[in-house]
């Protein structure tokens, strides 16, 4: 027997032994997570006593070391059994220190810059005594309007494949055992990005062809990556909520991709089984998800019941003992789930070692590598949309410079959303970075010229906000609107560069934070006219978590970068951009609209009838994007030549060799994405007509030149066809494009035959 089979009979003896010493209480206790809420202190005590006896498995909303080691102590030391607490974290892009949003980290094409951002992490993670991260989110996003669009990757299966193995890499290392690791947990299985009209929590109803070919992969990639933990959807898929849908859950998740960790519902999700009319109640509803595959339920422990106020409530899950009772439910399936849960913890070694070193946290929260990296993840998460040569701003020709916007001094929005422990003091605006990066002999001068972005309507989280941090948020000084906005026309017009910063609010993305318009909020675009009017060149940097209406903005601007929420140092890695100490190099990981009545708009569509009037099919507008998937500029031209294939023929098994020769034609170092698209010209369905299969960043000097290979073996022709009811190759000819975005034009072809 070898060491890891011993390993492995060690584990299950010990499991074994475990289990075999639990009531049943105790065993439905592994499968309960609540939420830990310190400004109620009805909840928490209902909390702290489940915890006492063995009836919680889990925590989370918990990112204090000291109370880390509180709550832990409770189940250690004070619980019959004392099986340690996995606690949980919306670890989304980062924790103390703050990485730009998931879909800017997408922007960098750089799967290895998402590794390592993931890595630091799970480091300042672990060192407070969370285990485990909801995240990465790995669902494909087509419609800006749905605010979780900035959680992800975008609208591409294999960008969001590629990205989804590097997050699950970064987050566990080489195994969950590893130093200074924690588990990674996907989200949300699956399809939650098709929510119709982009409204967050509404339905989803996708065909057998788009979830495998679109919303699977990333889920697929990430299970193949190793990930411990899959969280379940809000929404289902045709009516069927994904929290009791046992065909998704167990035949694909588990059967098909080959998934060996836990499953957890989303907060609240099985006792909103009966909500969504699915089911009778809470017993139901506990039944009808572990039976179809759920392991653990997330729930809020807190229910809020009208004119009486937030009171505590049980999850669903303690009605399952009683269910076993009655032979309602068959005690070898719940074991099985507390095996899931249990088998982590032993792995992670909390049964050895359930506490944090609460000094060293701070340490490593304070590490400045950590920053550094951060500077450099925005730095390369960065699109440069347009320039007419403005960029990068020339110190020595410049005397001064405007900064105008309320969001170039906003940390909150510098960080973006998801964010729940932020170190705002220490976070660098734009207009700090500015300042920093600008130098002594150029005056920088500041106007916000209208407020703050503001939501319209009551946020459905605000009752829970307030729990969660026992304060309300205070009004800020008053704002004169008319004498802010001439204000900052005037710095304008004195200056000889503008910049203007603007765009969306941190709290303007995110969960329950889709918008039914794409425009800039408030008098923004009216700022940016009234400055751009006054004829100094102006240059837009816009902080957002989407894309935004900009075919009034292009026309009246000189340069147009796109920070995203770019983190705790996005400041100085935007100002490093529009000084020229670094090149962007980012690329769109979305088609950028024209307007909200376009929505969705993908790159990768089908032909259809009459493709020739693919652009023309609106009255009033071209159906084309303002900006293609993939797009991005560099401070340089890239030249691409001499696209080989190995072969013009292959067989259905065999794998092509594609390379292709860049030239940087610039005196200036660039930074490119090479991008490969593959088109089907026929076969057993119509396919899309273009879908990205390779791509690779790269750095190149003044006048270098790069050979990149890419192959292109017979999964990158797989898909699923409807009319054969299964995933299939065909013989074909297949169209092949290498370029710096997916209108790239440089093409070649080849053959596929069956043998």
């Amino acid at each position: 027997m070898s060491q890891s089979e011993r390993h492995d009979e060690q584990l299950r003896l010990r499991l074994d032994s475990l289990l075999a010493s639990m009531t049943l209480e105790e065993k439905v206790g592994q499968l309960i997570q609540y939420f830990y809420f310190p400004g109620f202190t009805a909840q928490t005590s209902f909390v702290e006593d489940e915890i006492r006896a063995g009836r919680v498995g889990s925590l989370l909303f918990v990112a204090d070391p000291v109370q880390t080691n509180r709550l832990q102590r409770l189940a250690v030391e004070e619980s019959r059994l004392g099986i340690p607490l996995l606690f949980g974290f919306d670890v989304i892009h980062g924790l103390r220190t703050i990485f730009p949003v998931p879909l800017g980290l997408a922007a960098s094409w750089d799967p290895r810059l998402v590794e390592q951002v993931q890595t630091i992490a799970a480091r300042e993670a672990r060192a407070v005594g969370i285990h485990w991260a909801f995240a990465p989110m790995v669902d494909i996003a087509r419609d800006p309007r749905w605010g979780r669009i900035v959680e992800g990757a975008g609208e591409d299966p294999y960008l969001g494949a590629r990205l989804a193995a590097a997050h699950v890499r970064g987050f566990q290392g080489e195994g969950i055992g590893a130093p200074e690791r924690i588990a990674a947990g996907p989200k949300h299985f699956v399809g939650y990005g098709a929510a119709l009209g982009g409204r967050d929590y509404d339905e989803v109803n996708l065909s057998e062809s788009e979830l495998r070919n679109v919303y699977l992969p990333p889920f697929a990639a990430a299970v193949e990556a190793g990930a411990e933990n899959v969280m379940s959807s809000y929404v289902g898929i045709n009516g069927v909520p994904a929290a009791a849908d046992r065909r998704l859950l167990t035949d694909i998740l588990r059967k098909e991709l080959g998934f060996q960790g836990f499953v957890v519902s989303d907060a609240n999700a099985v006792i909103d089984l009966t909500t969504h009319g699915l089911t009778r109640d809470d017993r139901d509803a506990a039944l009808r998800a572990l039976q179809a595959g759920l392991d653990m339920e997330m729930a809020l422990g807190i229910q809020f019941a009208g004119e009486s106020g937030p009171r505590a409530r049980p999850a669903a899950f303690t009605t399952l003992p009683e269910a076993v009772r009655s032979g309602l439910l068959d005690e070898r399936l719940l074991d099985e789930a507390v095996r899931r849960i249990l088998v982590l913890k032993l792995r992670l070694g909390l049964f050895e070692q359930p506490y944090v070193d609460e000094a060293r946290a701070q340490a490593v929260l304070q590490a400045p590598a950590h920053r550094e990296l951060a500077r450099v993840a925005a730095e390369r998460s960065a699109v440069l949309l347009r320039n007419t040569g403005i960029l990068p701003l020339d110190r020595t020709k410049l005397r001064r410079l405007a900064v105008i916007g309320p969001l170039a001094v906003d940390q909150r929005a510098t960080l973006g959303p998801w964010v729940f422990v932020p170190d705002l003091a220490s976070t660098v605006t734009i207009l700090e970075g500015l300042r920093q990066v600008a130098g002594s002999t150029l005056q920088v001068d500041y106007a916000p010229g209208v407020p703050l972005p503001t939501r319209p309507i009551p946020s459905p989280f605000a009752a829970l906000d307030q729990l969660a941090s026992g304060a309300v948020a205070p009004d800020g000084p008053a704002f004169d609107e008319p004498a802010e906005f001439e204000r900052a026309v005037a710095l304008a017009r004195a200056a000889d560069v503008a910049v203007l910063v603007l765009g969306e609010a941190a709290d303007m993305s995110g969960e329950a934070a889709s918008r039914s318009t794409l425009d800039l909020p408030g008098r923004q675009l009216e700022l940016l006219e009234a400055v751009a009017a006054t004829g100094t060149p102006l240059v837009l940097v816009l902080l957002c978590g989407r894309p935004l209406d900009l075919r009034r903005v292009v026309e009246r601007t000189a340069a147009i970068l796109i920070a995203w929420h770019p983190g705790s140092e996005g400041g100085t890695a935007i100002a490093r951009l529009l000084f020229g100490e670094v090149t962007p190099g980012g690329k769109l990981p979305v088609s950028w609209p024209r307007s909200v009545g376009q929505v969705p708009l993908i790159y990768a569509h089908l032909r259809s009838h009459q493709p020739q009037t693919s652009g023309l099919r609106y009255w009033e507008e071209e159906s084309t994007p303002l900006y293609p998937f993939g797009f991005g500029l560099s401070y340089g031209e890239v030249e691409y030549s001499n696209l080989q294939l190995s072969a013009t023929t292959i067989g259905l098994q065999e794998t092509l060799e594609v390379s292709v020769v860049l030239r940087n034609c610039s005196a200036r170092p660039v930074e490119e994405v090479a991008q490969l698209y593959l088109h089907q010209r026929y076969g057993r369905a119509a396919r899309p007509v273009r879908e990205l299969k390779a791509f690779e960043r790269v750095s190149l000097a003044p006048g270098e030149e790069r050979l990149l290979r890419f192959s292109l073996g017979p999964e990158a022709r797989r898909y699923w066809s409807a009319a054969a009811g299964t995933y299939v190759l065909d013989e074909s000819v297949f169209d092949v494009w290498v370029g710096g975005s997916s209108e790239a034009t440089l093409h070649a072809e080849f053959r596929v035959q069956g043998r």
